[in-house]
């Protein structure tokens, strides 16, 4: 496995970035099989808080598997899944339900509920027995809703959105937890480009409040405002490290094939499909 090393982001807070620590959700050596066919093979990889790490890799590669794995909604068949020093199977559902948030591809969607209704939902870990909301609930809805910019519509059906919309409002629900760790499933696989930038740009805001967002996406060009990559290719981490530095035409030779393109823009590399697989551009 090739790796490289990100320098610290000097907007990051003090969070540790060399190695494990208690500020960190992450799998180590983790196995997974359907029906005896291997999808995750021996997977070690670490969330930090206030960082943004991008997860891509081809079609069936398991990047989805290994989201839902650090999610807990599947069971690893080896290794073991750590949230901040423990085992995530020594940790009830509830508190994984306060600390964790996932955000899957596509729906199903409630369609009959309204925004706020549907942001309101991501509070549910944090109700009592009687399923109450407080002031910290209305609050933590309320920011949600301010931090993804859906406030404006909040009385609107979710049937009513664009998909642009509908994104954020679904992003929302998931910020309405107040998690420590976000994990988001191609978020913006059905986005326009002037929806896909307001999208990253949102991401890389909660960065910055201290949130780690894990993002599986398939578009590298996109990854680039990542802190970190991680390159996942039948079932292993192929590379993971600093974009600029991880992203070279050698890996991507072997994963995607010679017809995929690294050229160089400003000293940033810039991922394009075809061309003569023997010239290399600079800018």
């Amino acid at each position: 496995m090739s790796e490289a090393t990100s320098p610290a982001s000097p907007a990051a807070p003090p969070f540790p970035k060399e190695a494990p620590g208690p500020a960190s959700l992450g799998v180590e050596n983790v196995t997974f099989a359907y029906s005896g066919r291997p999808v995750l093979r021996g997977v070690s990889l670490e969330l930090r808080r206030a960082e943004w790490l991008a997860l891509l890799g081809p079609n069936g590669g398991g990047k989805s598997t290994l989201l839902r794995v650090m999610a807990g909604l599947l069971n690893p068949q080896g290794g073991r899944v750590v949230l901040e020093g423990k085992p995530l199977t020594k940790i009830s559902s509830w508190r994984r339900g306060q600390t964790l948030a996932f955000m899957p591809q596509g729906g199903p969607y409630p369609e009959e509920l309204t925004v706020e209704e549907v942001v309101r939902l991501g509070r549910t870990p944090h109700l009592g027995l009687l399923g109450r909301e407080g002031r910290a609930d209305w609050e933590a809805v309320q920011w949600a809703m301010r931090q993804t910019q859906v406030l404006e519509f909040r009385d609107r059906l979710l049937s009513t959105l664009s998909g642009g919309e509908r994104a954020r409002v679904m992003l929302a629900r998931s910020l309405a937890a107040k998690p420590k760790y976000l994990l988001l499933d191609e978020p913006t696989a059905h986005l326009d480009l002037h929806h896909q930038a307001e999208f990253l740009c949102l991401l890389s805001g909660l960065r910055q409040q201290g949130i780690g967002v894990l993002t599986v996406m398939h578009d590298p060009n996109l990854a680039l405002q990542a802190d970190r990559v991680a390159f996942l290719q039948e079932g292993h981490i192929a590379a993971q490290g600093n974009p600029k530095e991880a992203i070279t035409q050698e890996l991507l030779n072997q994963i995607y094939g010679p017809m995929v393109r690294v050229r160089h823009v400003d000293g940033q590399p810039i991922v394009v499909l075809g061309g003569n697989p023997g010239v290399e551009h600079h800018g």
